[in-house]
């Protein structure tokens, strides 16, 4: 069996989307959980994973030999994305907005520039009984987390679980697009409100605009008018679950318990959850051989 990966979204954090990702890891066989969260990971509080292992994530950072540079201006035109600059025949490197392309130590005309790894954060992986975690971790005050979202995602094909879930960070920022660019299914966790709908919107053009199939979860459900649901009627997003607007789940999940291993009826919910995700992702892999 191939393996499946499954991108869980929303419009912003609270949302849901831990709640849904990491319950769905636990039903699963053979699965993987990956926060990708790198800003405020929280999974792991969820899952406790044992035997961990940390790897450094780094960064491709130019750095200069005043004693070479002679002030040409070379590397600083050729940057697009102005992480360099020049005062007074000094040359200024801003790391945080420097994309580790390498072109500046290339054309420098008196190789006056060289790389050296800066590092951003890390990444920890662990196992909870049959769940695989991994979670990533980026330093304060970093401006972008995608080099440790890449290192999460490159999960080898020798690795033997089937269902990858990705805890996506959330929004539509880069981050995001790139969580969901290798998924094969994309879940949107959104809650019953007008706000809930604006959030809603954003992830939805964001699957609509990767081509990725989709279906949304209903979080935080009570009686009567739920814009999420007209939304999702309105645009022809199909529902996979309905989740109650429970005290008790609220409080299982603000004491990191997974309601499926806690509650029969969330077991069930989450069960049959993934049913459809499987059944659905299988009936796509079919229909596009």
């Amino acid at each position: 069996m191939s393996k499946q990966r499954i991108a869980i979204l929303s419009g912003k954090g609270g949302t849901g989307k831990t709640l849904v990702s990491v319950n769905l890891a636990s039903v699963a066989e053979h699965a993987m959980y990956i926060d990708c969260d790198v800003e405020e990971p929280n999974g792991h509080l969820f899952f406790k994973p044992e035997h961990i292992l940390e790897k450094t994530v780094t960064v491709r950072v130019p750095r200069v030999n005043p004693a070479l540079c002679d002030g040409c201006r070379v590397c600083v035109d050729f940057c697009a994305f102005n992480a360099l600059a020049l005062a007074k025949n000094s040359l200024l490197i801003f790391d945080g907005i420097c994309h580790s392309c390498g072109g500046c130590v290339l054309f420098c005309p008196q190789n006056a520039l060289h790389e050296e790894d800066r590092p951003i954060g890390c990444v920890r992986e662990g196992s909870s009984g049959a769940v695989a975690v991994k979670s990533g971790f980026l330093n304060p005050g970093e401006a972008s987390g995608i080099p440790i979202i890449q290192e999460l995602l490159a999960v080898p094909a020798s690795d033997h679980h089937e269902q990858i879930f990705i805890d996506c960070p959330p929004g539509s920022s880069c981050m995001a697009m790139e969580s969901i660019t290798d998924a094969d299914f994309c879940l949107l966790v959104v809650e019953p409100t007008r706000f809930g709908v604006h959030d809603l919107s954003m992830v939805y053009e964001l699957v609509r605009l990767f081509k990725k199939p989709f279906a949304a979860v209903l979080n935080k459900c009570t009686e009567g008018t739920n814009p999420a649901e007209r939304f999702c009627r309105e645009h022809n997003i199909p529902i996979f679950a309905r989740i109650p607007h429970d005290p008790v789940l609220g409080l299982m999940h603000s004491n990191a318990l997974i309601a499926a291993n806690e509650d029969d009826k969330y077991h069930d919910i989450f069960s049959d959850l993934l049913h459809q995700l499987t059944k659905e992702i299988s009936h796509a892999a079919v229909s596009h051989s």
